[in-house]
């Protein structure tokens, strides 16, 4: 039983670092700002590929976590009723179910919108009618916006995360989710260029 508690956390824990995507995903984006390529071109295409072929990974590692979570409770004799009597499960589930809703918005509506205005481009990135820029920028912007609410997400899931067993001091973790709000809207404004800052 320890054994298989110890993979099971492992594997918990390893999801929750691989679900880590939505700050690659603003760094990508903002680094392709910087980047200066132009719409359409070779090197925006390439970064739009990176960006939205992460969605199937990221759905792996998010139902890693939740059956591995599930698995904890389980094998740790706390039970599937845990999740109600502990505020702290409630709102670790009621988040995963929020991340998984996000990125499945994202994956099944806005991404195939951009990947349909993408589809009328030349790979040069010339002679873009300015609706489609327009339409194009402005999906790409809420997709941004979204990542940088998901990347908080799972900042408060991580927070609430170590707190299974062990809550810490109220003013404590609101500390710390005004610290991971911060971060998360510092990852969403620009390039991070030395980690935390």
């Amino acid at each position: 039983m320890i054994i298989g508690f110890s993979v099971l956390r492992f594997l918990h824990i390893l999801g929750v670092v691989f679900m880590a995507w939505p700050l690659y995903a603003l760094i990508s984006v903002n680094e392709r700002g910087r980047l200066g390529a132009p719409l359409g071109s070779d090197a925006d295409t390439y970064m739009e590929n990176i960006i939205k072929g992460q969605a199937r990974r990221c759905y792996i590692f998010q139902l890693t976590v939740g059956a591995t979570g599930l698995g904890l409770l389980m094998i740790n004799g706390m039970g599937l009723t845990a999740i109600l009597s502990s505020w702290v499960l409630t709102s670790k589930t009621i988040l995963l179910i929020g991340v998984i809703s996000l990125l499945s918005y994202v994956h099944l509506s806005l991404q195939p919108r951009i990947d349909t205005l993408f589809s009328g481009l030349d790979s040069s990135g010339q002679n873009i009618p300015d609706e489609t820029r327009s339409k194009i920028s402005s999906l790409r912007v809420r997709r941004k916006q979204l990542a940088g609410l998901c990347l908080f997400l799972v900042i408060t899931l991580i927070i609430l995360g170590v707190q299974v067993f062990e809550p810490f001091n109220p003013l404590l973790t609101l500390v710390l989710l005004v610290l991971g709000a911060i971060f998360a809207w510092r990852a969403y404004r620009g390039p991070i260029k030395y980690g935390w800052i």
